[in-house]
């Protein structure tokens, strides 16, 4: 198993397969490397190097008391890539890990980069606020941050539910990746899952978007009920100059695994596009 560790003494755990141009991948909120299994095989049988972390406080990271937060977090995945000297880099963020990208090329800009996926993406802003009406109300996130205080192992099995669509008429439940999104979860830190957050919900990520200067596919599901599309990817389309928005039709926030057949190929065309 792969390691490195950060300027700030954090460890950080990271699959590194294969060989070819590097996808770098950052996963969602609570969860760690291991819900990019499916993107991680297709791409890595395709001849690229697939690359995923586990964000501090998440997976097999370190669990540390401070530094969860949306900078950190950014300067984490920096530390990655430059470690590993990655070039002509493909990134590639869902919910959380969307921000995270966001606001790596924020940060650190676009030298490395070549092309950029967002998928069930957070920004540029979860919250509901006068300037963003169709985001959602501040209570439901601290809705989630009680059920990640005090009964984190139901609320995470039971966020299934809406993560994946199940409830919706014509989708037949999966247990089994209801059973791995749970075990996924808590395996990382509630410290670091409850700060996080604030960092997937309050922060504005509009600047970050305005600096992406790199070829960019926005994939969103129009019955995401975790990251409502109006509040996310619709706008961020039209702050990413030259972006592609692909709408998938009654798709859920957890695409990448019950849509993966549909979304590897989209996102395989789009990188040799």
């Amino acid at each position: 198993m792969s390691h490195f560790t950060t300027t700030d003494g954090t460890t950080l755990f990271y699959k590194d397969w294969g060989a070819g141009q590097p996808i770098v991948f950052s996963h969602g909120w609570p969860l760690s490397s291991d819900a990019w299994d499916q993107q991680m095989l297709f791409f890595g049988q395709n001849g690229f190097r697939v690359i995923a972390h586990d964000r501090r406080g998440h997976g097999r990271s370190d669990q540390t008391w401070d530094g969860n937060d949306m900078d950190r977090y950014a300067d984490d995945l920096a530390e990655l890539i430059e470690a590993l000297d990655l070039k002509d880099v493909v990134l590639v963020g869902h919910s959380t890990g969307g921000g995270e990208v966001a606001h790596y090329i924020g940060r650190h800009g676009t030298a490395r980069v070549a092309k950029v996926v967002l998928v069930g993406a957070v920004p540029p802003l979860m919250r509901k606020t006068p300037a963003n009406p169709d985001g959602t109300p501040l209570e439901v996130f601290d809705g989630i941050r009680e059920g990640t205080a005090k009964n984190r192992s139901q609320f995470f099995y039971d966020l299934t539910i809406p993560f994946y669509g199940f409830n919706r008429d014509g989708v037949t439940e999966n247990d089994g990746l209801r059973q791995n999104f749970r075990r996924i979860g808590l395996q990382g830190s509630i410290k670091g899952q409850y700060d996080c957050v604030h960092e997937f919900s309050e922060v504005d990520y509009t600047d970050d978007l305005k600096a992406i200067d790199r070829p960019t596919l926005i994939i969103h599901g129009d019955d995401d009920q975790i990251v409502p599309i109006k509040a996310s990817a619709e706008r961020a389309a039209k702050l990413v100059a030259g972006s592609t928005l692909k709408v998938y039709a009654g798709a859920s926030h957890g695409l990448a695994e019950t849509e993966a057949d549909r979304f590897n190929a989209d996102v395989l065309a789009f990188i040799r596009g």
